[in-house]
């Protein structure tokens, strides 16, 4: 029987990885939903340089999102009650000088703020101005901020073999102080939610049991609680793409990420009620697009400044070979699996 012509998709992709075909091998239309979520990269700068990190941020990287661009962003949040959550990244994103503004001018107008947070800013500060970042914890509680962090494992050695020496122990800490003003526990409604990715070329486990599991270790060795652990698969692109390459496994991986598509979790992407702004205001369908300097089909705006929000509900998603990354198993998001 023949497929349903689907309009002409909008294409990144080359090479046998044909994410196009899969997605009308099984009659999948992936427009945009809604745009419920606008995520913003503030910038590249951060304390750590991790081997999986898709950004490729750094302690030497100087690309930052202005006062400007910032101040554009609270004028679309104010526009659009549809709009009802900031998802702040980076880099690390509380090293933007404009990061407490943003935080504080998008919960005057109610919108729900969550913040990646990777812990060990709180100790390590800027590492280009030394400034101190250990009232972060405060700060999040004041407002009542989501806080997503990543942590690879329970275990140190894992951990430190993936983002750092030392990156578990601070974590660890920083977990601690955030437990101290209330994040994880159920009462207060401050909500600290962590996230596990493999640490090389396999699929996460169920997040379930991996929740299970982390909650159980983490509260046995270090007394330590969180709300919800999301696994997210790492991504084959920037410096995870440039490892596998090297060891000769990109082949193997994205074969890996072909033979698991899973329709449920197509349909669930998060770019069908996400829309991303870079730090100088380009826009893109995700943070991984956005990372590939892949920007909004060019019959929506290209920038935060010629916002149209009618353009970009109805715009057709850029996809590529990378998205078997987010369609794979149970699905992979910044909110975790997706199906």
């Amino acid at each position: 029987m023949e497929l349903p012509v689907i309009d002409a998709p909008v294409s990144a992709s080359s090479g046998r990885f044909n994410f196009h075909a899969e997605v009308a091998k099984h009659n999948l239309d992936l427009r945009p939903l809604s745009i419920e979520t606008l995520q913003i990269n503030v910038g590249k700068l951060c304390n750590q340089a991790c081997h999986h990190c898709h950004v490729d941020a750094s302690p030497i990287r100087t690309e930052m999102m202005d006062r400007r661009t910032a101040e554009r962003v609270i004028e679309i949040l104010a526009a659009h009650p549809a709009i009802a959550k900031l998802d702040i990244t980076g880099g690390a994103p509380e090293l933007n000088p404009n990061f407490e503004w943003l935080v504080a001018e998008a919960r005057r107008l109610g919108k729900h703020v969550m913040v990646r947070h990777n812990l060990t800013v709180q100790f390590d500060g800027n590492p280009q101005t030394g400034e101190r970042m250990e009232h972060l914890p405060e700060l999040f509680a004041e407002h009542r901020v989501e806080v997503i962090s990543s942590l690879p494992y329970y275990a140190e050695y894992f951990t430190d073999r993936q983002r750092g020496r030392g990156v578990f122990n601070k974590s660890v800490e920083g977990i601690r102080r955030l437990n101290e003003v209330g994040y994880g526990k159920p009462e207060s409604g401050l909500q600290l939610n962590l996230v596990y990715n493999p640490a090389g070329a396999f699929l996460p486990a169920s997040q379930a049991s991996l929740e299970a599991d982390f909650k159980r270790e983490l509260w046995k060795k270090s007394e330590l609680v969180f709300n919800n652990l999301y696994t997210i698969t790492n991504m084959p692109i920037h410096r995870f793409k440039e490892g596998l390459l090297r060891s000769g496994g990109y082949e193997e991986y994205m074969t890996k990420l072909v033979n698991a598509f899973n329709p449920a979790a197509a349909e669930g992407v998060m770019c069908r009620s996400l829309v991303s702004v870079d730090y100088d205001g380009r826009l893109s369908d995700c943070d991984f697009n956005q990372m590939l300097d892949l920007p909004l089909e060019k019959s929506a705006p290209r920038t935060i400044f010629e916002w149209d929000f009618d353009a970009i509900l109805n715009r057709r998603i850029v996809l590529g070979e990378h998205c078997f990354g987010c369609t794979a198993g149970a699905g992979s998001s910044c909110g975790g699996t997706t199906a």
